[in-house]
């Protein structure tokens, strides 16, 4: 969007948080870049420039704006709704891959040269991926700055900086503040947390309408006893990161997502956060996607009544696979009695002072070692499961990030047991395509059932060919035909 100029300046005229994420606006005047609706008076339009990313306008010499700060907008809409390699690694970068493997490692995900990546980042983000990772961990150590009272030189680690200078040095050209400037103006503001237990209080944005119902409702009504509980009116579960593990609760706010972490490795910070923005579908456009859904006048009665629904995702899509193969054909209370067996019998331990949570769920590399015949499933559904766990342990499936959705659906296909509902479903919540579609499930068949919709498959899903590219978001207003406990926010 940043090449349609007269759009850029109509929408930073209008100060539209609607573009937030999509474009920055750097002016030429005064050296700082901006969110669109940043709440300043407007510069005149011969002064602005506009840039694809953060990280373009500061590899341009641009310092982020102290009123509006660009660097905390959602993120880019494009890379949840898009497949191509910019935007797997795009997603990559966000899970903090640069920063663990280096730019080989992201291109030996991807399958491409460095050379061939670094030429599309630059091409279509105005930086190279060391300047997206460099721009994450400027992000990163403001927000521990600012809300932790870590030692400065911990927080430069944590935050993924090699040493205390480069950490000083880009916080002072990102920002125009030295790390102890960014802290003494947080500590004169009220609001800032309180953070000697350990916990980090964060604050996650997105972008309007979010309808909290079917989010919170499904996470909750589909939690695993031991890795994930609803409590004090938020959701919490544990998390599994790079450098060791994490207990995160969220709870849905005016405007925004409370998000409280606590991590046994502070490095863990940049990926817990991207990864429960994918959790809770922050980033979408609901806009875009209702504005899209509103056109089916079958479908414009469910968006009115309550838009702005997101698609529940997953912190761990290894994890929810193994969950999807556990929910064939069975009831939801059922899966979560079949899952929370094998988190007692192959999930890591954890400590939780603050409630419930027991485990971690177990990586594949624990579920290949155990005993198919100690699974209380049908002799087709543990061989379904086995196969999945030895695809996921010796590289053959890899269900992350930088997966291509197309060649993953085929993966799954040719795996035993894998139908169209579990591909489908895996696509939609694990891999995060937005246009997955489940014309056989069961709620989605009664929805249809009750609006007058076609009954088969071939022909529902060639009635739904008008929803795409987000059927995904389709499924989740279709949902709410049935009354499901998916869909209220639990009391």
């Amino acid at each position: 969007m940043h090449t349609d100029t007269e759009s850029c300046v109509r929408a930073v005229q209008a100060k539209d948080a609607r573009f937030d994420g999509w474009f920055y606006t750097a002016v030429v005047t005064t050296g700082i870049y901006c969110r669109p609706s940043c709440p300043v008076v407007p510069p005149k339009p011969r002064n602005m420039r506009f840039y694809p990313s953060a990280a373009a306008c500061q590899q341009a010499g641009f310092r982020a704006c102290k009123r509006c700060r660009p660097d905390t907008t959602p993120g880019s809409p494009q890379w949840n709704h898009r497949a191509d390699a910019v935007a797997r690694a795009m997603r990559l970068i966000g899970d903090g891959v640069v920063d663990r493997e280096g730019v080989t490692g992201l291109a030996d995900r991807l399958g491409y040269s460095t050379r061939q990546i670094e030429r599309q980042l630059l091409a279509e983000l105005g930086a190279g991926p060391l300047a997206l990772a460099r721009a994450q961990r400027a992000q990163t150590a403001r927000l521990l700055i600012e809300t932790t009272r870590l030692p400065l030189a911990e927080v430069a680690f944590a935050a993924g900086f090699a040493s205390v200078r480069t950490f000083n040095e880009t916080v002072r050209e990102v920002y125009a503040l030295a790390p102890g400037e960014l802290r003494a103006r947080a500590g004169r503001s009220p609001k800032a947390p309180d953070t000697t237990s350990g916990v980090l209080s964060l604050r996650l944005p997105y972008r309007a309408p979010l309808n909290p119902d079917n989010l919170f409702g499904h996470l909750a009504a589909t939690a695993v006893p031991g890795v994930e509980e609803w409590r004090d009116g938020a959701y919490r579960r544990t998390l599994r990161l790079p450098h060791g593990h994490g207990v995160v609760a969220l709870a849905p706010a005016d405007g925004h997502i409370r998000c409280r972490l606590s991590l046994t490795d502070q490095r863990d910070l940049a990926v817990a956060i991207a990864r429960c923005r994918r959790l809770l579908d922050l980033d979408a456009d609901p806009v875009a996607v209702d504005d899209q859904l509103r056109t089916d006048p079958l479908l414009a009665p469910l968006v009115d009544k309550a838009p702005g629904r997101r698609v529940p995702r997953t912190v761990d899509e290894a994890e929810f696979a193994v969950r999807a193969v556990l929910g064939q054909q069975v009831s939801t209370a059922a899966a979560r009695t079949h899952a929370a067996r094998l988190v007692t019998a192959h999930g890591d331990r954890i400590e939780d002072p603050e409630g419930g949570l027991t485990h971690l769920f177990p990586a594949p590399e624990a579920l290949a070692a155990l005993d198919p015949e100690s699974l209380a499933l049908p002799g087709s559904r543990r061989t379904t499961l086995t196969t999945l766990v030895g695809g996921l342990v010796d590289g053959s499936l890899r269900l992350g990030v930088e997966g291509d959705w197309t060649e993953t659906r085929a993966r799954l296909t040719a795996l035993p047991g894998f139908g169209p509902w579990t591909v489908e479903v895996i696509a939609m919540r694990a891999l995060g395509d937005p246009d997955a579609f489940l014309p056989t499930d069961l709620g989605i068949r009664r929805a249809a059932e009750s609006l007058g919709l076609p009954s088969t498959p071939a022909a529902f899903t060639a009635r739904a060919a008008a929803w795409r590219p987000w059927r995904a978001y389709a499924v989740q207003y279709l949902w709410t035909v049935d009354d499901h406990p998916i869909n209220h926010l639990p009391s």
